[in-house]
Parts: structure tokens; sequence; C-alpha cells
């Protein structure tokens, strides 16, 4: 199992995620959703991807 360190602030967390709750509905997939929100707070792709 590879541990993953959380570099980002609680509140820039907390924004993120109601950023993504609040634009969802404008796009077909939460994928969209948080592809654009993370372009918008300088979050590299790397960061929200699994595996």
């Amino acid at each position: 199992m590879v541990k993953v360190t959380n570099k980002f602030a609680p509140e820039v967390r907390q924004r993120a995620v109601r950023m993504v709750l609040d634009h969802e509905s404008d796009r077909l997939s939460r994928s969209a959703v948080v592809t654009s929100i993370a372009e918008k707070i300088v979050v590299r792709r790397s960061r929200f991807t699994r595996g």
C-alpha cells in the first residue's frame, strides 16, 4: 500500500470539495468537474488520481 501525504491545508481541501459539489451539475462527469477545479487551484493531475 502506498502512503499518500496530504500537502494541502484543510481549508484548501474544504474549498475544493465545496467547489466540486457546487459545479457537479454543470458538467457531464465528476471527473470533468474535479479536473476543472484542480486546474483553477493549481493541483497537478497526479495528486488526485488513483493508482
